[in-house]
């Protein structure tokens, strides 16, 4: 640990200096090579533009913005023909006479008639074929406006449970599953701070504005050194930087929620601000039953999505982002409501040409809470998580062939498992509650991307993470001599004071990439990371919901590992291009997974450890992708063959078992068709398998009520399987009234759009439960739960000016 905080001090100490401004320019690299460096920008609203393509046709060499738009690449002294090209956007092209290290700062248009097919020269570079990432899917918004949504409003979330190797765990739920990872596996970051859960109203819609979200990057497999911490995947959602050219507005009025968004220059071409907010009205529509207890009911959401940014002369630039979102449910007698909230400081620093410097601070808490009752005969439990971290991130550019990343990242953790406070009947307190947990966790990382020939590039690494579990607090001894599927007992504990380290962890997790060019058109990817997780989600359902109960790694609970290898094959084809396909096969081992004993209370338990045991897992599979992002019709064709498993002694018989999340058979097909400039027809068609469920009969019943987790006889668990799932969407985008300064006070433009969710009325299942037969109770009978059973009209009108 003094180590990882040497380090972070020193890299400080580098970032403070950098400040005081004496840092000189650098020299050439070599003699005759000098840098050429800028940034990427919407020339409409200034806003960086992530993934763009710098292009030196001469040379065949090329480079890509960063998350903030910047570029950098060192080239021999001489004349060239520049290009920057970016999906969406007219291809920038001049001549650069590079004599010396050379600015560039280059602003793109954004295509204005989208039913054309965008011309695309055959030198450009193809970036899913060209770039060494593999296993990594990317989203822009324009992409997402198109595909039909829930009730006409478009998800971010929703819309990446339709890429290849993801999946949900049932019709309705906005968490998703990667590659056989649970849905606390993936790592979801809102402008880099970390989201625990990511859904509104019950998992319908999630918590990204669409409105304030530029992009998103999701990373399945071969994921960066610089992150960790989950096992499956990295969701990197970026929110706009805000408009510093003008003031604009926008929104949009919904069946079930409205939404508005404000962006604005602090200063023209300086700085910016954007500020989003949403709520929903489904508690207005109650007050005007005829029911008074309806009346009274609370069912709504809101959030607010901010962030400013501010560039402090030409090689600093600041930004201040964050997030309050809550959700609302209850009457006077019972009532739950859980909430996100996430502050994000951001300093990006420009030392010189090849030297380039993102710190990160950022505070991030997940609560729940659920009550009942008023007064004498209620209660109230809660419970939170919050984590704050600071992360100095360098990215140098020493020479064309060599990209070179590292940093290190510090967080502490502060978990409060639950508090549950009652008052009986007879006026007298009572409850319990499960002591706070405290953690840190550290890392250091650095990485490369070289370029070994001009057909072969590597891109490999280290991150070293360490977990130290901190007091104050008890660490348990539990027996697990006896049987494995029941609640270990209580052998010995020892108490810690506050601070004093309880456990500590270290995972050394190598990441390697190999790309190499088959010809132009084509190439094959490998690669291979370890990851490690040390915070948990316990629960008993396969979606996250906001009863969920979070715990550290201890003594007893180990960290979770995940090594994963990937081999794909990825070709562009057509005349210019625009198809892309890609083939990836996988294999994942999961070391340390978490279940339960039969029974197991996961709730206000203050000996939780002695109810979970402890196992492998495995998942493996092929992922087919077909995506055509240019031209009157758009979107993607991808299917998952894929098998998840786990073992678990004590479970099963101590054989392997499907995973609740095991989905063999998943197919997507995903399309957008620009009838003329002012029809957008969408479609979408999904076919999934049924996830793996335990049908219980054997159930522990006390005072009338079923206690715990239910099990399945003969000890087998996930042994049956809900119904397959079969859907289709449609949606009709009409481009309303469009306004120039010249008839109007500013620019101004609206679009309704017309969506049916699920137009073939299919009963598609959320889940499968057993009830007693009433007239014979030594009889169940299998029940299936449908969220959506019938078709979902939804209508919303959108206006931007």
């Amino acid at each position: 640990m003094r180590y990882i905080l040497a380090l972070l001090i020193t890299l400080t100490s580098l970032f403070a200096s950098a400040r005081t401004g004496n840092a000189k320019p650098a020299p050439p690299a070599e003699d005759g090579k000098f840098s050429l460096s800028g940034y990427v920008k919407d020339s409409k609203s200034g806003e960086a533009l992530i993934g763009a393509t710098v292009y030196i046709k001469a040379l065949k060499i090329g480079t890509t913005t960063n998350v903030y738009g910047f570029y950098s690449i060192t080239l021999p002294a001489g004349v060239y023909d520049i290009t920057c090209s970016y999906v969406g956007y007219t291809t920038w092209a001049q001549s650069v006479d590079l004599t010396k290290n050379h600015k560039q700062n280059i602003e793109l248009a954004e295509v204005e008639n989208q039913t054309e097919e965008v011309t695309v020269t055959a030198d450009r570079p193809i970036d899913n074929v060209k770039k060494v990432e593999m296993s990594v899917n990317k989203l822009e918004m324009r992409t997402i406006e198109k595909i039909p949504a829930l009730l006409g409003e478009v998800d971010v979330v929703r819309t990446i449970q339709l890429l290849p190797g993801v999946s949900t765990v049932g019709e309705g739920s906005s968490g998703f599953n990667v590659r056989g990872g649970s849905t606390d596996q993936n790592l979801v970051l809102l402008d880099q701070a970390p989201v625990f859960n990511s859904s509104h109203l019950f998992g319908f819609f999630s918590v990204f504005n669409p409105d304030a979200v530029a992009n998103l990057k999701l990373m399945k497999g071969g994921i960066p050194a610089q992150y960790g911490g989950r096992l499956a995947s990295v969701l990197d959602v970026r929110l706009k930087e805000g408009n510093n050219k003008k003031v604009s507005v926008k929104g949009g009025l919904g069946i079930i929620f409205s939404r508005l968004t404000i962006e604005a220059p602090i200063k023209k071409d300086k700085g910016s601000f954007i500020i989003a907010g949403r709520r929903s009205y489904g508690d207005l529509f109650l007050k005007l039953s005829s029911d008074k207890d309806l009346r009274k009911t609370s069912l709504y959401f809101y959030d607010l999505t901010a962030k400013a940014n501010y560039s402090i002369g030409e090689k600093d630039k600041v930004f201040l982002s964050g997030y309050l979102g809550r959700d609302v449910f209850g009457s006077n007698s019972f009532g739950f409501q859980w909430g996100n909230t996430t502050t994000t400081a951001r300093w990006n620093h420009v030392f010189n040409d090849k030297l380039f410097l993102n710190t990160i601070g950022y505070w991030s808490k997940y609560d729940y809470k659920l009550g009942a009752g008023t007064g004498d005969g209620s209660f109230d439990w809660t419970a939170s998580i919050i984590n704050t971290s600071f992360s100095p991130e360098f990215t140098w550019y020493p020479n064309p062939q060599n990209q070179i990343t590292f940093g290190g990242q510090s967080i502490y953790y502060t978990i409060k498992p639950g508090a549950f406070l009652a008052t009986a009947s007879d006026g007298s307190p009572g409850g319990n509650s499960v002591p706070n947990q405290y953690g840190a966790e550290s890392a250091l990382f650095i990485a490369n991307e070289q370029t070994i020939s001009p057909r072969f590039t590597a891109q490999y690494g280290l991150r070293y993470s360490m977990f130290n579990r901190l007091g104050k607090g008890t660490a348990f001894n539990y027996n697990t001599t006896g049987v494995l599927n029941t609640e270990h007992p209580v052998i010995d504990s020892v108490d810690y004071s506050g601070n004093a380290v309880m456990k500590t962890y270290t995972v050394p997790e190598p990441r390697l990439a190999l790309k190499y060019d088959v010809n132009d058109k084509s190439s094959i990817k490998a690669s291979y990371n370890r990851m490690s997780q040390y915070i948990h989600l316990i629960s008993s359902t396969t979606a996250a919901t906001p009863l969920d109960v979070y715990t550290m790694s201890s003594n007893n609970t180990k960290a979770e590992i995940a090594d994963q290898v990937a081999l794909g094959y990825f070709r562009n084809f057509g005349l210019n291009s625009d198809w892309e396909a890609s083939v990836e096969v996988y294999y994942k081992d999961m070391q340390n997974q978490i279940d339960y004993v039969d029974h197991a209370d996961l709730l206000v338990n203050p000996h939780l450890e002695g109810s979970l045991l402890y196992g492998k897992g495995r998942s493996y599979g092929a992922e087919f992708y077909l995506k055509k992002a240019t031209g009157r019709l758009t979107g993607w064709v991808s299917y998952t063959l894929s098998k998840t498993e786990r073992q678990v002694n004590g479970i099963n018989n101590n054989a392997w078992y499907n995973a609740k999340m095991d989905r063999p058979h998943n197919l997507n097909v995903v399309g957008s068709y620009d009838i003329t400039k002012k029809y957008c027809l969408g479609a979408n068609v999904v076919y999934t398998t049924g996830t793996a469920v335990g049908l219980s009969t054997d159930r522990l019943i006390f005072d009338g009520q079923t206690k715990g987790v239910p099990t399945s006889p003969a000890n087998k668990r996930n042994s049956f399987r809900n119904p397959d799932t079969f859907r289709i969407d449609l949606s009709l985008t009409i481009q309303g009234h469009k306004r120039k300064p010249e008839h109007w006070y500013t620019d101004y433009e609206s679009t309704w759009v017309f969506s049916v969710y699920n137009v073939l009325g299919r009963q598609n299942a959320f889940g499968v439960y057993t009830e007693q037969v009433a007239t014979n109770p030594q009889l169940y009978r299998a029940m299936q739960f449908s969220v959506f059973g019938s078709q979902i009209p939804g209508v919303t009108w959108n206006f931007t000016f």
